[in-house]
């Protein structure tokens, strides 16, 4: 059984003070995205505190300042428009300041089946582009997305690669995870 991932930081994609209107319930809300797995949830903030689209929050389980309780895990569908539009730049951010965690996963990726590689997940990577960063990390690993940039021709930014991914797999179409809900 897969062990069951827990975010301590959020950060606020979206901040509902009026409650979400066809939920019926007037509660304030905010649609947050966990910092560390990439977990969409709903969140409940403390009476009086207002959230601010950017703001990182602690939603781990010891005393939280600014959020009350967090209601679950939701789709990317149930995101508001507003939550979906700040996403990119959110991951963005994230991505940037883990640079050197997306890094090793270019340095470490496996084959998934004997016809798959976990690097062909990344959108834009096809069987040159995989074959080609096989073969320069086999040299030398990675050091960041700039040297795979320049080592790997005619590859698209890494990050950009590696943010589509994320948002592909909270949309829910892959059967694969490998930055969402993954340890």
């Amino acid at each position: 059984m897969k062990q069951q991932v827990k975010e301590e930081f959020a950060i606020v994609l979206d901040f509902l003070p009026g409650g979400k209107p066809l939920a019926g319930v007037y509660t304030p809300v905010a649609q947050v995205l966990g910092e560390n797995y990439f977990i969409l949830l709903e969140v409940v903030p403390r009476k009086g505190v207002n959230l601010s689209i950017g703001e990182k929050v602690y939603i781990g389980p010891e005393k939280r300042d600014k959020i009350h309780h967090v209601l679950g895990k939701i789709k990317y569908d149930e995101l508001t428009q507003n939550a979906k539009l700040e996403l990119e730049n959110v991951l963005k951010e994230l991505v940037s300041k883990n640079e050197q965690r997306f890094v090793k996963f270019f340095n470490e990726a496996r084959p998934l089946t004997t016809r798959m590689h976990q690097l062909e997940l990344l959108p834009g990577i096809g069987k040159k582009h995989m074959w080609k960063i096989l073969m320069e990390r086999e040299k030398k690993p990675f050091e960041s997305f700039q040297d795979i940039k320049q080592r790997v021709s005619f590859l698209p930014e890494p990050e950009k690669l590696v943010i589509k991914r994320i948002i592909s797999e909270l949309q829910g179409e892959d059967r694969y995870r490998i930055f969402v809900g993954s340890a």
